[in-house]
């Protein structure tokens, strides 16, 4: 453990562990012409199309995690960069479908490769990927994505309590 950590709240040990890793997917994928933001948009992309689905940027929104705006601007670099098309929904004039190109299906699938050789080195010391503890850890982070956050509720808990 490194040093301090022992005594660090589980927030700031969340917010150390993103950096970390948002910092090292940012250094192995720029050499392949992406940030980390746009590794997230176009690996889902890529594992939602494998699926069949061509989702909407409000989709793709929704399933990443990234605000929707953020989304388009993510898609209008990739699209400028040949890495993926942005059509109009034709059951849907507002809505914008989003699908790989060629292009961007082959620097995914070896951005995916990079992330993944980070991902073994990030979980050996919980046993690596099909480790048990590996298993426990992102069934854990998955009950913490779901729980809800709501800013504004604390502040009318906090109002009740001074009542």
């Amino acid at each position: 453990m490194s040093k301090g950590s022992e005594k660090a709240s589980p927030g700031f040990l969340v917010w150390r562990l993103s950096t970390k890793w948002r910092v090292a997917v940012d250094r192995a994928v720029t050499p392949l012409g992406l940030t980390h933001a746009q590794y997230a948009l176009v690996a889902s992309l890529y594992g939602m199309q494998r699926s069949g689905e061509r989702p909407s940027q409000r989709r793709l929104a929704d399933h990443t995690g990234l605000e929707p705006l953020y989304v388009s601007k993510l898609a209008r670099s990739l699209e400028a960069a040949g890495f993926l098309e942005r059509t109009r929904d034709p059951r849907d004039p507002r809505a914008v479908q989003l699908a790989l190109t060629e292009q961007g299906r082959e620097r995914t699938r070896q951005a995916i490769k990079v992330v993944q050789g980070l991902l073994e080195q990030l979980l050996a010391p919980l046993g690596g990927l099909a480790g048990g503890r590996t298993q426990e850890f992102t069934r854990d982070l998955a009950i913490l994505l779901d729980a809800p956050l709501d800013p504004l509720a604390i502040d009318s808990e906090s109002d009740k309590e001074q009542s």
